[in-house]
């Protein structure tokens, strides 16, 4: 059975980009544009993949360290361009494993403001989970790394 996510147990980060919605909408989809998605000072040793239509694809290679490195990325749900994405994230045999069923969808929905959009980012895990499992999920940092991930694209749109 498919995840459902009527009960938006998660978190959600706003935040105002130095960017109309065009921009921040290629800074999510296009391969050339996701290197604010990697850890600061890392390399990672693949090409980041993306078929943007729903059901298809995005792959990052993403390095922690030299000894821990994984791929994440996510399978569209839903695109309406330069305003709303959805995907369920991670990757297969990755982090978060999509394997098993129980990952997170995120939504990243762009709304602009003059010549700068708000850019609002929630991740949900699924329904099917116990309270417990949720509080697991939130207690491996998920919200604060995202925070910071989040944050290096504000700070890459802020310099142009």
């Amino acid at each position: 059975m498919a995840p459902t996510y009527r009960q938006e147990r998660g978190f959600r980060l706003t935040r105002m980009l130095d960017a109309p919605p065009e921009v921040v909408w290629r800074a999510w989809t296009e391969p050339r544009y996701l290197d604010w998605f990697f850890n600061p000072g890392t390399r990672p040793d693949h090409a980041t993949t993306v078929d943007l239509r729903v059901g298809g694809t995005w792959r990052q290679h993403m390095v922690e360290t030299a000894e821990r490195h994984y791929m994440t990325g996510g399978i569209y749900r839903e695109i309406v361009p330069n305003r709303r994405l959805v995907f369920s994230w991670g990757a297969s045999g990755g982090w978060p494993d999509t394997d098993d069923g129980n990952g997170p969808q995120v939504t990243v929905e762009l709304t602009p403001v003059g010549e700068r959009t708000r850019m609002d980012v929630a991740l949900h895990l699924p329904d099917q989970l116990s309270q417990a499992e949720v509080e697991a999920w939130l207690d491996k940092g998920i919200e604060p790394g995202m925070a910071m991930t989040i944050d290096r694209l504000v700070e890459k749109l802020a310099a142009g």
